[in-house]
């Protein structure tokens, strides 16, 4: 019975705690939350500090720093609990990432955007979807589940 225990608290150190999708003017078209409601809210202001390092990163590049081509901001911050990582699209659209993984590989996170930005293409190429609106498709949430119980299971493994 220990070990399960164990087996559960190692799972929920790797865990995927919020996703967000930001459009380009920093509005919120989708955030996300995988935890209890008490923290929904702090997440929310996470999700929005980072956004500040993410027009800083790409407003004013260093050379040490990823090429404005490249999509993958990589971590944009870590706090006490949670790391933040960032993903910006070709149309300045941000993919934001919280985890309780403190240990998370960045192959790991790049595939986690890979198929994350597949499915908001998918999602944002639907006809009847209004371009700069939220994203309230059923099947768009379905997936994006899907996508982040791999990744704990990916990271567990």
């Amino acid at each position: 019975m220990e070990e399960e225990a164990n087996k559960r608290k190692a799972q929920l150190e790797k865990m995927i705690v919020c996703v967000a999708v930001v459009g380009h003017q920093n509005n919120p078209l989708y955030i996300q939350s995988f935890t209890d409601a008490d923290d929904a809210l702090k997440l929310h202001h996470i999700v929005h500090c980072s956004l500040d390092v993410v027009d800083e990163r790409v407003n004013n590049p260093k050379k040490s720093a990823p090429t404005l081509n490249e999509t993958f901001l990589g971590l944009l911050y870590p706090t006490e609990n949670y790391k933040v990582y960032g993903y910006l699209t070709n149309t300045k659209v941000k993919f934001i990432l919280v985890t309780t993984d403190l240990d998370v590989k960045d192959a790991d996170v790049k595939n986690f955007f890979r198929r994350f930005h597949a499915a908001y293409v998918d999602a944002i190429s639907n006809p009847f979807h209004e371009p700069g609106k939220k994203i309230t498709s059923k099947t768009f949430a379905e997936r994006v589940s899907t996508i982040v119980k791999s990744f704990g299971m990916s990271s567990t493994g």
